[in-house]
């Protein structure tokens, strides 16, 4: 399981309603996963294993790196 946590940068305040999906690298397991969007705790939950890749909140790529666990944002 991966949590996206979306937080607003100026008020630390959750972010509701953000569209937020991965992206994965690997040959065999890259791709993208559907949208998901935050709910009222600025949270999107995701039933993937980790890995590597993008997360993406509103259409703009926003990390790259180790996917796992609880990812915070601030946008």
């Amino acid at each position: 399981m991966i949590t996206v946590r979306v937080l607003d940068r100026k008020t630390d305040e959750p972010i509701k309603d953000a569209r937020v999906a991965l992206g994965f690298s690997g040959f065999l397991t890259g791709g993208v996963t559907s949208d998901e969007y935050t709910d009222e705790y600025g949270e999107a939950h995701f039933d993937h294993d980790a890995g590597s890749g993008e997360v993406f909140v509103n259409g703009r790529k926003v990390r790259e790196g180790s996917l796992h666990g609880l990812i915070i944002i601030y946008i």
